[in-house]
């Protein structure tokens, strides 16, 4: 792997999306907004969590949602198309770029998306009032989260065969995190059988660190390493399947 590969296609990907920034940014404000006034404003108005309000608490478990949300669909739709429908995946297999160049490229630039629109995100809840710690510790795992993810869409873009299973991979996999995985309340009165599962997937530990690290606790490392953990395996995959559709 070559830094210059990925740079080329990391950058080609950052062109795309400088032109249409601004459309971008804006769309990514309508989700955050409604969630903010909807259990910010409306329901956790009188709520507390952990002795604080329930926005602190929602908090980042938003920005966990939005990291997995942005960062996948920034490399998966995209990716699947190129491949099933567009054929222009086809430049990148005939270029001399290697797999794990183009799997790091693609990944990186997902994970950019996903940052963006986190930190679209924090100026918004700090509007709203929010309080968070925001830290080095806090920007890395954010950052972790969005190559984890960006990571899981170019693997299923590379796996999923049709448009169609693409959005039903959302459905199955994504949906039921959005809302299981400690985003919106903290799964300790779920069935003991249900919460062993929860805490197996990757955005329940993303939601875990960036709660602790924000509120001014301790880095959860356990969770960072099974984010780390996820990301290395997601990453590896992704090679194999360029490496076989290459060959």
């Amino acid at each position: 792997m070559r830094f210059e590969d990925v740079y080329t296609v990391f950058w080609r990907d950052w062109v795309v999306l400088n032109r249409r920034l601004a459309k971008f940014i804006l769309s990514r404000m309508i989700s955050p907004v409604l969630y903010l006034v909807a259990f910010g404003w409306g329901l956790g108005r009188n709520l507390s969590m952990s002795g604080g309000s329930y926005l602190d608490f929602i908090l980042p478990g938003i920005m966990a949602l939005n990291a997995m949300n942005i960062s996948f669909s920034a490399v998966g739709s995209p990716l699947n198309m190129s491949r099933l429908y567009h054929k222009t995946l086809e430049e990148y297999l005939i270029a001399p770029v290697s797999p794990a160049s183009f799997v790091a490229g693609k990944v990186l630039a997902g994970a950019l998306r996903g940052l963006i629109s986190c930190t679209v995100i924090f100026v918004l809840a700090y509007l709203f009032g929010a309080k968070l710690i925001i830290t080095t510790g806090f920007i890395l795992t954010l950052s972790l989260t969005c190559l984890l993810f960006a990571a899981l869409g170019l693997v299923a873009a590379m796996l999923i065969n049709s448009h169609e299973d693409m959005a039903s991979f959302n459905t199955y996999v994504l949906l039921p995190m959005s809302f299981l995985c400690a985003t919106f309340f903290t799964p300790d009165r779920l069935p003991v059988v249900v919460k062993w599962f929860i805490e197996l997937l990757p955005l329940t530990h993303a939601t875990y660190a960036l709660r602790a690290i924000g509120a001014g606790a301790e880095t959860p490392w356990l969770s960072v390493i099974v984010l780390a953990a996820y990301t290395v395996i997601l990453l590896a995959i992704g090679v194999w399947t360029m490496i076989r559709v290459r060959d």
